[in-house]
């Protein structure tokens, strides 16, 4: 079991998300009641690593709106910096939360129940990396990247699947 190592106890687990604000899924809560990744966050000890992985998603997408890409979803893109930059933290404001694993890897925070996809998130380069923590862990561990059927997780889901769409100008 070298990828792993001893688990959190139950309050490390409430203690962290009461200090970050977000709430692990069921499946992840069980996880790391037994076990944790090696690579993975430290929840007890690694508050600024983990604030600034928190934040990952929004940056990385403010930067890549910023380098002149945008999502269409969004509708047409304003001529302002500000506005732009508002409508991305809006998009943000309403997707499920992301909660790093490892690296840039991310659970959503919602739905709550087992069985929530893994994204390896860049940006718009953002995939699926596991349709569930088992089948991440399994693909993270052997470096492959096997993907099933996966649930449909709001805004990520459609820009896993949609990237192609992503529009690319120079500002």
């Amino acid at each position: 079991m070298e990828n792993w190592q001893a688990g959190y106890t139950q309050s490390q687990l409430d203690d962290a998300q009461e200090r970050y604000d977000i709430c692990f899924p069921q499946d992840l809560i069980a996880l790391f009641l037994e076990m944790s990744p090696v690579d993975g966050y430290r929840w007890e000890t690694e508050d600024k690593r983990i604030r600034k992985m928190l934040a990952w998603p929004l940056d990385m997408l403010l930067t890549e709106v910023e380098n002149g890409s945008w999502w269409p979803g969004w509708g047409d893109r304003p001529q302002e910096r500000t506005m732009q930059q508002e409508i991305v933290r809006e998009a943000l404001r309403r997707a499920p939360r992301l909660i790093p694993l490892i690296a840039h890897r991310f659970i959503p925070e919602t739905p709550a129940n087992p069985g929530n996809p893994i994204f390896s998130m860049y940006g718009f380069d953002t995939i699926y990396y596991g349709a569930n923590l088992t089948e991440y862990f399994t693909n993270e561990f052997s470096g492959t990247c096997d993907v099933g059927e996966t649930r449909h997780i709001e805004f990520w889901s459609d820009i896993t699947e949609g990237w192609q769409q992503v529009i690319t100008a120079f500002p």
